[in-house]
């Protein structure tokens, strides 16, 4: 498998051509890091995007949602399918409006999707899903019951193409706007989780475990 994906008219980047990126480990990073993913397609004609958990495990991204949802069953029938994720790292001001714009980080991801049936293969997605939103978690909980593996619905989307964007720079004003007196430059943006909250509910002495600890103060 080489080190990035192809470059086709499915997935070439077209406006800013020079923060794209078509790498392998640089696309799989930026999906790893993130929470929630909108996924586009079409349904009679018109086109719906929405936000779905996901995990992504080789060039195998699974989507989670109630088995009898609508995007659960759309998902199954249609041929492919348009899945992003965006982080916005930060504001950056320049010397005009129309140089002002945001650091971010962004994946674009097409493929075919299809449901996953079998309660193997999908405890397997399932467990994908998890370790990737709260890592470690799933060893950690009860087994899943039977009634819930079937009102779950996992859709595993194969990538077939793929492209990140990246922008991580200062602004870049016209020559003449540099003897502006306007203050310039860029304002970070952190995505963090903070510190825990115990559930109301809480059995007496119990306290989180190694990894639930570990995601306090993680970034995204």
């Amino acid at each position: 498998m080489s080190k990035a994906y192809e470059i086709s008219k499915q997935n070439k980047v077209r406006q800013l051509k020079e923060k794209a990126d078509y790498d392998r480990a640089t696309v799989h990073e930026i999906l790893d890091s993130a929470l929630i993913a909108s996924v586009g397609f079409v349904q009679d004609g018109q086109p719906v995007v929405v936000p779905m958990l996901f995990g992504r495990e080789g060039e195998t991204v699974f989507l989670h949602g109630a088995r009898k949802a609508r995007v659960i069953r759309l998902l199954e029938g249609t041929t492919t399918a348009c899945l992003n994720v965006t982080h916005v790292d930060g504001l950056v001001y320049a010397r005009s409006a129309f140089n002002s714009s945001m650091n971010y980080r962004s994946v674009t991801v097409f493929g075919k999707p299809r449901l996953v049936e079998g309660t193997d293969e999908k405890l397997h997605a399932l467990r994908v899903i998890a370790e990737s939103t709260m890592p470690g978690r799933w060893g950690e909980v009860r087994d899943s019951h039977i009634n819930e593996i079937k009102k779950t619905g996992v859709i595993a989307l194969e990538i077939e193409s793929a492209s990140a964007k990246v922008a991580n720079a200062m602004p870049k004003d016209e020559e003449e706007d540099y003897d502006i007196p306007i203050w310039a430059g860029v304002l970070p943006l952190v995505s963090a989780f903070t510190a825990l909250r115990s559930d109301d509910r809480l059995l007496d002495g119990v306290e989180p475990s190694a990894v639930v600890k570990a995601m306090q103060g993680k970034i995204l």
